[in-house]
């Protein structure tokens, strides 16, 4: 049997010119352009919403040097290849990017053409949402129909509840802090996760990445050592529409901590909303409410990551889904093949949508 592994990633121009950042948005705006509107419409606005952002994100680009998510996601593959033929499978590892090349149909066409005989599709993306992990997935289903391989393939979501990879971010934020001589456990020191936000509309329509985010970032603080952690989102505010809360700013606003231990808790790569919304913009503003930023790297280049994967893609070849696996059936993408590490649990409510439950937004320090 010789396996092809699809290693999915949101992918960033590699271009600094309006001409490559401009259709790279488009993209991105029209695959959600469903928040609000269908067709025609859709189409129209996302020109808009991504002419309208497109300068900023290209001076954001030229302002860090460029984005190096392309080339961090190229040595992942490169790595997970190795260790796959390094545990002795016959193995080949295709990159394919959502929104700028090599697309997920060239990653496709590549494990075609090299004659593999199933597919792991394995998005990169820590923690399942809607417009990532999902709709990652369902454009490999879209590739292959295109090209009429009806090749054996199973798709992998979320795999943030893994006891490694738990493991791993906290080990970094240990690291990060003794080097650096920071002690979360200290009355003015916390540790604070900043995940991506996603629109409200997703988590009513089912999605649980939400209450991902939330019980990831309790494992992750439980192993690093501390009791009292907080949650900030990194919203986006193009589309008039309501998003999970926090915000970053509001979160912090409320604090009492001098010093904030920041980690990118729904990121595997540096890229622009790292190095840019959090470096530049979010440092900014905590420093402008009197308190320190300390951000935590991602960890993209420790040896554990591709070893990690390996293991992933080991569960996905061997009976996903039956009693002693790993992995589960998968319930943000209830398709058959699709499993992650989160589909055999029940979750508790959201504690993120106020709107929804009725619940005020969250602002108090945080411990399960």
């Amino acid at each position: 049997m010789k396996i092809g592994v699809l290693m999915i990633n949101f992918g960033e121009p590699a271009e600094l010119t309006l001409e490559a950042v401009t259709p790279f948005l488009e993209r991105i705006f029209l695959q959600n352009a469903g928040l609000e509107h269908r067709g025609e419409a859709g189409v129209a606005r996302a020109k808009e919403l991504a002419a309208n952002r497109a300068p900023t994100l290209l001076a954001e680009y030229e302002e860090i040097g460029g984005s190096p998510l392309n080339e961090q996601a190229a040595a992942h593959a490169r790595a997970l290849e190795s260790e796959l033929l390094a545990a002795g499978h016959d193995a080949v590892v295709a990159l394919g990017f959502q929104f700028t090349r090599p697309f997920i149909s060239d990653a496709v066409e590549e494990l075609k053409q090299a004659g593999v005989t199933r597919v792991v599709a394995l998005p990169a993306y820590p923690l399942c949402g809607h417009s990532t992990t999902v709709a990652a997935l369902d454009g490999v289903a879209r590739a292959m129909g295109e090209v009429d391989w009806n090749v054996d393939w199973v798709g992998l979501s979320g795999w943030h509840h893994h006891p490694d990879y738990t493991e791993l971010r906290a080990s970094n934020i240990r690291t990060f802090c003794l080097e650096r001589g920071l002690d979360p456990t200290r009355p003015d020191t916390l540790l604070y996760f900043s995940a991506h936000g996603t629109p409200i509309k997703y988590l009513v329509e089912g999605s649980r990445y939400d209450r991902y985010v939330e019980e990831h970032c309790a494992a992750v603080a439980r192993a690093v050592g501390v009791d009292e952690w907080e949650i900030g989102f990194q919203n986006h505010t193009n589309r008039r529409i309501a998003w999970t809360q926090p915000d970053n700013e509001d979160a912090i606003r409320a604090l009492d901590h001098t010093h904030l231990v920041v980690d990118a808790i729904s990121f595997m790569h540096e890229q622009s909303e790292t190095l840019s919304e959090l470096d530049d913009e979010l440092k900014g503003f905590v420093e402008g409410e009197g308190k320190h930023f300390h951000r935590v790297p991602v960890p993209h280049d420790t040896e554990a990551f591709p070893q990690f994967m390996r293991g992933l893609v080991e569960s996905a070849l061997d009976r996903p889904g039956t009693q002693g696996s790993l992995l589960a059936p998968c319930r943000c993408r209830p398709v058959a093949g699709t499993f992650c590490t989160n589909g055999a649990r029940d979750l508790p409510p959201s504690p993120f949508m106020p709107e929804v439950e009725g619940r005020p937004p969250r602002t108090a320090v945080g411990s399960p």
